[in-house]
């Protein structure tokens, strides 16, 4: 980042800074986010803040746009203005060491939400979705309903970016579960995606060309279907479930699009991950290591499976449904 445009955000942290403080005498986490470019990382910095407010705690927010050093002097700042504790969503799992070790430094609790930090990082609190059990429980869903039609399917599963703690894990769920359905699932098509819906359009585009009897599509991320519905619509594979040419379909997180699907009878099933509970849960973890309590170093987000048949039941659950 260039000097001046430093001094520019500097400058502005001291004067939002300087006029919570003028206001009331709180107490202020500082919320580091990599990113906003998704309905998941917005909704769940609302949900941090709507915690801080909750527990009489001001906050000040910075967001990296995907910049791990940017990332790395917006929380030198937050440290450098005293901030009380931090609750950071970071780039990856060993971008987040150097942060977690200046907190350490200067004595500031830090919840890391939503990755694992690599191991022997130093001293912090990680609240985290359960990714594999997660999908492998919404892909284990979705062979039941393959198996109950009586016929063999050939799926395509779309990857995150393996360079993310939380796309391994999401695909290890998905290899988990196909692999109790030898008889009737045949993976046929892996499309990476590196979490880009570009690349993902083009990659499953090319799949379903490929394989055009392709019956069955899981996706490690619910962002990615506004292209995968697209590629699906090109090859004469989205109608409703029911209908004869029915793909199973299902997806990870639980987002305003996966509501929709579910409600409208297009998808099957989805992975919900419990945004509010992981908001929750980082905030309150901050505030028990300031009171000197202890607190476990992971924290984990069971997440739950929402499907046809449970859908009038948990869609409230589901953070989608009310973002």
């Amino acid at each position: 980042m260039p000097l001046y445009k430093q001094i520019l955000y500097i400058l502005w942290i001291l004067i939002l800074f300087g006029s919570c403080a003028q206001k009331r005498e709180r107490p202020v986490i500082g919320i580091s986010f990599e990113t906003l470019q998704t309905e998941y990382w917005v909704a769940s910095v609302e949900a941090v803040k709507a915690e801080c407010e909750r527990m009489g705690y001001d906050f000040i927010v910075a967001v990296a746009n995907g910049d791990a050093n940017r990332q790395f002097e917006q929380i030198n700042n937050f440290i450098s203005l005293g901030v009380s504790g931090i609750v950071i969503a970071p780039k990856d799992s060993h971008t987040v060491i150097p942060i977690i070790k200046a907190a350490n430094r200067a004595g500031i609790p830090i919840a890391v939400y939503n990755r694992v930090p690599a191991k022997n990082t130093g001293e912090y609190v990680t609240v985290v979705a359960d990714n594999l059990e997660i999908s492998r429980n919404t892909v284990t869903y979705m062979c039941e309903l393959a198996k109950a039609s009586g016929k063999k399917h050939k799926a395509l599963v779309v990857l995150g970016d393996l360079g993310d703690i939380n796309a391994v894990n999401r695909r290890e769920g998905f290899n988990q579960a196909v692999k109790a359905y030898p008889e009737t699932i045949e993976v046929v098509a892996e499309v990476p995606s590196e979490w880009n819906q570009e690349k993902a359009l083009s990659g499953v585009t090319n799949a379903l060309q490929a394989n055009p009897d392709i019956s069955f599509i899981f996706t490690s991320s619910d962002f990615l279907f506004p292209a995968i519905v697209s590629a699906m619509k090109s090859a004469d594979k989205y109608y409703p479930i029911g209908h004869p040419k029915h793909v199973v379909f299902g997806g990870f997180d639980g987002d305003a699009m996966a509501y929709r699907l579910l409600k409208e009878g297009y998808l099957d099933a989805d992975g919900v991950q419990d945004v509010f509970y992981e908001c929750e849960a980082s905030v309150q973890a901050v505030i028990e290591r300031l009171a000197g309590k202890s607190v476990e170093t992971t924290i984990v987000d069971p997440g739950f499976v929402i499907h046809q048949d449970n859908f009038d039941e948990m869609s409230s659950k589901m953070w989608g449904a009310s973002f």
